[in-house]
């Protein structure tokens, strides 16, 4: 199974009867935000001092996914704001990650007869269980959340905001309140900017989802 967050996140988002991901609209925000989850966790992206998005660092980091969003803040993309970060070219992310992730031999993808649309089939349901799984381990598991693999605890983070309820339902939300927000927290000692924009995607799928912010 694939470690880069971005696609974990994805395959966590995977809905197997629908042949693509649950909500393709959310999940592209959930994956943008994965994607920037995953530089930061690389140490390439960081908050500014201006309140923004700063890389640091120089050299490709092997993915292509990664190195558009880097090359997007390096241009000063949307203020480079986290938040804006999330909701831009979310749609293109989504894609590409699919693209990527059909490269690495995890997925295949087709296009529909329409040609508006894709379907998805993953390659190997083993990786979709092994995802669930460690999210689930994450959720329910003894282990101290600062003693979790920070990986691990953002995919956590990522799959409560985004009310993926393949992992998280709503009851375990309400009765699992104080661990998923142990989990957001520790994105805060990676960016503060990014622990708030993973807060509020919640409020920014809604936004999306009235046709608000570029994609």
């Amino acid at each position: 199974m694939t470690e880069a967050l971005h696609h974990r996140m994805y395959l966590l988002a995977y809905d197997e009867a629908a042949r693509g991901p649950y909500d393709r609209s959310r999940t592209g925000l959930l994956v943008r935000a994965a994607v920037l989850a995953e530089l930061a966790l690389r140490g390439r992206l960081t908050d500014a001092d201006d309140g923004g998005v700063t890389v640091t660092g120089t050299g490709s980091t092997g993915d292509p996914v990664l190195d558009e969003v880097v090359d997007d803040v390096l241009r000063g993309a949307c203020g480079q704001g986290w938040k804006q970060l999330v909701r831009r070219r979310r749609r293109r992310t989504l894609t590409a990650v699919e693209d990527r992730l059909a490269a690495l031999g995890l997925v295949t993808v087709q296009s529909s007869w329409t040609g508006r649309g894709r379907r998805v089939t993953v390659s190997d349901r083993a990786a979709l269980r092994a995802v669930r799984d460690r999210v689930s381990a994450v959720l329910h598991g003894d282990a101290p959340v600062h003693e979790i693999p920070a990986a691990d605890t953002a995919l956590t983070a990522l799959a409560a905001a985004g009310k993926v309820r393949s992992v998280l339902s709503r009851r375990d939300a309400r009765v699992l309140r104080e661990r998923v927000d142990a989990c957001t927290s520790r994105l805060g000692a990676l960016a503060p900017g990014l622990e708030r924009a993973v807060r509020g995607l919640n409020t920014t799928m809604i936004a999306a989802q009235g046709g608000m912010g570029g994609g």
